[in-house]
């Protein structure tokens, strides 16, 4: 190649890289909840752990989210319990639930997607409410978030299996979840900016496998919802006033 050439070639090579997005990566606090959600029979079960900290956040243009990081320990919960009186679930009386999240890091491909385990026990009380259940099924958490299968020998025999987080659509069975990543005011690509929301799904299968071919018990997942920012008091799903009333615009106050 020429000088001449070579010069040219250079200079479109040095434009490029001037016009190329430019990395950014920063720290966000954010205010958030990782939820564990069952479907058993017509009820809906839902267990939210709330937690705030401070996430890593990349992005390919200071707004559009191509990473995130978060610390461990984020969502805690120890020995929450959840009451289920409904008769149609019988023998379920009640889910313990104990447990707590490592470190989680996400990145883009398609969707974001990535791994943060869960750590603990779900236990589902039996004929009776939690603290004094005739019988339990302790399922462990461990895979939850990550991926692989656990498996349970009781009288039951139970299995477990989760998966990576997304933003994409979680399926269990004929059920699903959609995760999704939206920047202020719904805007799309803008997620990595104060106002941003994150939510990331992952499914989960819980199987018996010792009464024939396996069966889901029930349809589960978990959901992270992260805020990131300082939301106003109009905005930030609390009742501030303790009128009764939503957010805006439902608050007039």
């Amino acid at each position: 190649m020429s000088i001449p050439r070579l010069a040219h070639f250079a200079a479109i090579a040095s434009a490029a890289l001037v016009a190329a997005p430019q990395a950014h990566a920063v720290a966000l606090s954010f205010t958030g909840s990782l939820s564990m959600t069952m479907r058993i029979a017509s009820e809906t079960l839902e267990i939210p752990i709330p937690g705030s900290g401070v996430a890593d956040v990349s992005s390919g243009s200071g707004v559009h989210l191509t990473a995130a990081a978060l610390p461990g320990n984020t969502f805690v919960t120890q020995g929450f319990v959840l009451p289920v009186t409904d008769p149609e679930v019988f023998p379920i009386r009640g889910i313990q639930f104990t447990a707590a999240n490592r470190s989680g890091s996400f990145a883009e491909g398609g969707r974001l997607h990535g791994v943060m385990p869960l750590v603990g026990i779900m236990k589902v009380c039996l004929f009776g409410p939690c603290s004094e259940a005739v019988a339990n099924m302790r399922l462990p958490l461990s895979v939850v978030g990550q991926g692989g299968a656990a498996f349970v020998q009781a009288a039951v025999n139970l299995t477990v299996v989760g998966a990576p987080w997304t933003t994409g659509t979680a399926p269990v069975g004929a059920s699903s979840v959609r995760g999704s990543a939206r920047g202020p005011a719904g805007l799309p690509s803008s997620t990595a900016q104060v106002g941003g929301d994150l939510n990331l799904v992952t499914p989960i299968f819980i199987s018996v496998s010792n009464v024939g071919p396996a069966v889901s018990i029930f349809p589960s997942f978990a959901r992270t919802l992260l805020s990131f920012g300082d939301h106003p008091d109009c905005d930030d799903g609390t009742d501030n006033d303790g009128d009764g009333l939503g957010e805006l615009p439902n608050d007039p106050g």
